[in-house]
Formats: structure tokens, sequence, C-alpha cells
């Protein structure tokens, strides 16, 4: 396909998903079925392309003066690939399935046009609902965080320690120009391409062999400020995919026991493959099962209850895009529940000096600072651990200076550490003995 036949690929895409309110994987995945003389590059440019625009959508829409799929892409392609008008008007040629010509309001526009006095939803491009709710976090510093939410994710892998070190890593995946993680001592850094490709990891031997798995350095500094030690009896309750459940083993050096397990058994169907292969010998996989209650002998039982709580997935919106644009009110009311009946629930199985990690991929203070605030007023046996306490007792010192202000907790974000967007609060349970 040429460059002008990806462009109106990705704007036909991006008609498929106003109309059909899908997610942008579940429309591009259809697109290739039905086009499949597109190849593995023609469809990976195609996706690039839509994510970016999805990613730009509301300064896209600004600056061209309309918000239908072929404007946020022209937008995009002036605010996110810093295209020129010649270049554009190139790939808007008409012919060879390109897109028809610009129009002369689209010429200029796309020459001229700016985002000077657009107000914060737009600059900062995610919904005007949210606006309360990210100035009461940031401040002044509101479109420069939510902006960043708005640019490409690098690709972190987190080295798995029971099968390779992080500099012999580096060295084996030199070829992508891997670079070492500023906060995480796990992790490296893989750069995107200049189109905005992710590298293709699924053919290299560091991963195939489980000694390096794909995780974003905030998800790997969550699980670090567990502190979970060899030998300790720790429960996964909203496991997922498995990625904190092989960091924690990992960082437990195969000792003591993990229980993974999820409300959800579809989302724990990945995790058996990847324990294979991260050579993750302390995990038992706990499925729900119906009219069983599979983690009774829990109970009391935990040194450790890791909360990877349910959430607006707000923090992670440079790499789903689409779903800050899809997220309505009511999701964020739902997910308020959902957290505070996880909470409540971990709390059942941890032992007297235990403790609950509480995770979520998400910068908004209602999810987070609240529902912990929350927590504890009905749970007098419980006190939130320092950010300085915790970092210190996960060997992380530097990460004091990313203490939230508005209650116990460490909050992590694309502009403050280049990380996804997590809040991290450590609690543990009194001696109740």
């Amino acid at each position: 396909m040429i460059a002008g036949a990806r462009i109106a690929a990705a704007i036909e895409v991006l008609e498929d998903i106003d109309a059909r309110r899908r997610p942008a994987a579940d429309a591009l995945k259809d697109w290739g079925l039905a086009h499949r003389f597109a190849g593995s590059k023609d469809r990976s440019a195609i996706g690039s392309l839509v994510f970016d625009a999805l990613r730009r959508r509301a300064s896209s829409a600004f600056v061209m003066g309309e918000a239908g799929p072929r404007a946020v892409i022209l937008g995009a392609l002036r605010l996110v690939r810093g295209l020129s008008l010649e270049e554009a008007s190139a790939l808007f040629s008409g012919e060879a399935h390109a897109p028809a010509p610009m129009s002369e309001k689209e010429r200029e526009r796309f020459a001229t046009a700016s985002l000077e006095g657009a107000p914060a939803h737009v600059a900062g491009d995610f919904p005007a609902w949210l606006e309360a709710s990210f100035a009461a976090v940031f401040a002044d510093r509101l479109i420069a965080e939510t902006s960043a939410l708005a640019e490409r994710a690098p690709v972190d892998v987190r080295v798995n320690t029971l099968k390779c070190s992080r500099d012999k890593a580096l060295l084996s995946l030199a070829h992508l120009n891997a670079a070492v993680t500023p906060l995480s001592p796990l992790g490296l850094r893989l750069p995107l391409t200049p189109e905005g490709r992710n590298p293709a990891l699924a053919a290299e031997p560091d991963y195939v062999k489980g000694r390096v798995e794909v995780q974003d350095e905030g998800s790997q500094l969550a699980a670090m400020l567990a502190a979970a030690k060899p030998g300790e009896q720790v429960l996964d309750l909203c496991a997922g995919a498995g990625g904190k459940t092989l960091a924690l083993a990992a960082l437990m050096q195969n000792k003591g026991q993990i229980y993974a397990s999820d409300s959800d058994g579809r989302r724990l169907m990945p995790i058996y493959a990847r324990l294979e292969r991260a050579g993750a010998r302390n995990v038992q996989v706990r499925a729900p099962r119906r009219g069983e209650d599979g983690l009774a002998d829990l109970l009391g039982a935990c040194d450790l209850v890791v909360i990877d709580a349910p959430c607006t997935g707000t923090g992670a919106w440079r790499r789903n895009p689409d779903a800050k644009w899809r997220m309505r009110p009511g999701a964020l009311e739902q997910r308020i529940a959902d957290q505070d009946q996880t909470l409540a629930a971990a709390a059942r199985f941890v032992k007297p000096r235990g403790r609950i990690l509480y995770v979520t991929c998400s910068l908004l203070r209602e999810e987070n600072e609240d529902r912990i605030a929350a927590f504890l007023a009905i749970h007098p046996d419980f006190h939130a651990v320092s950010a300085q306490e915790m970092a210190e007792n996960a060997g992380l010192p530097q990460l004091v200076a990313f203490a939230s202000s508005m209650g116990p907790g460490v909050r992590l974000s694309p502009a403050t550490t280049g990380t996804d967007g997590f809040f991290i609060a450590l609690l543990t349970r009194s001696n109740l003995s």
C-alpha cells in the first residue's frame, strides 16, 4: 500500500470506531480481515496512524475546525507527526486509493491554525467532564500532565532475575537500542520506531525464553513497593494476565507462595504460559469456580495481599487512547464501588502485621487517596505506611520525591516520572494477637 492509501484506511477505521463505539483494536482487526491484501507493515502503519489520531483527537479537531475522522487524521499529521502542508498534500492526492485532495479551508487551517485559546480539555486532549477531577489533582500543571498522557509510550521490559541480569539483557537487546529505565533497577526501555511502531519483541530470544517480560516501569515499581520477601505467603487478588505476579515471584526468588486469583477467570488464561516461560515455580493459580470459595483457606493467613484494582485506566491512556473517549461518568462511579468492595475483600485475607498493596493505573483522586481514606475510616485495625517508609523498605529512596500531597501513597505519571500513571499505597494491619 502507498502512504496515501494507508491514510485512507486509517480514516475508514476511525469512521467505524465512531459509528459503532467500539475499541480501536477490534476495528483494526476487522479492517485487516476484510482487506487481506494489506501486509503486516501496512496494518501496523495504519494502526499507528489511528492511535496517533485518537491520542490527539480533541486538539486535532480544534486545529482543523472539524471533528470528523478526516479532520482528526489531518490534525494528527500536523500535531503528532509534524508534517508540513506540502507533505500532507502529497498524501491527500486522491490518486491510487489516497484520500481526496485537501480543500482550501483544510489547507489554510493546516498551515496556520494553532491551539491558542483552546480550553484545557482540548489542549490536554481529555474528556471535558473530567476537567474538575484532573484540576483537583494537578492544579496549574493540568495541561502539562494531561498532554503527557496523549504522547506515545515507549516499550518497557522487566528483566527476569530468575534467569538473567539486567546487564546481560541490556547487551543482548542492544540492537533494539535498549536503555536502562531511570527509576526501576530491573527495567529496560525500548524506543519506538519513528512511525510509532513497537519493536518486534515476540521474535527475540530473550523474550521467548522468559529472560524479559513486557511491563511498564511504573508497574515494575508498584510491585517492588510491596517489599515482598522470600518465604512469604502472598495473594495477588486481581492477577489478570500475571504481570505483577511474575514480578513478585522473581523478587521472592521463587521462595514462599504466591496465589494468583481474579474474579474473571478468563483474564487469568495468559498467566499459565507466562509462568512457564519465566520459570516461576512458587505460584498457584486459583481460578474462580462456580459455587466454590477457592480462597477460603487463605483467610487471615497472608503476609501480603496485592490489589491491582479495577479502575478507569486514566493513567494508561498513552497505550489505550481510545478508552478515554469511550469513558462515561457512570464508569467512575462503578469503579469506585468496585474498589471499595475489593479493598474490603482483601482485608479478610491479611494476617496480623500483614499488609495490603493497593495499586491503580488511574490519576484520579476519587479512585486513589479518597479510597484509602474511606477504607481506613471503617478499618481502624489498618494504618497507611508513609511514602518515605515504602520507598526505603523497597530500596527505592528516589521515589520519595513522588509522594502524594493528598494523602498516603506514591503517584507516578508520564509527565513526572516518564511511566504510565500509577497510584501505589501500602496498608499494614495491626498486631491483633
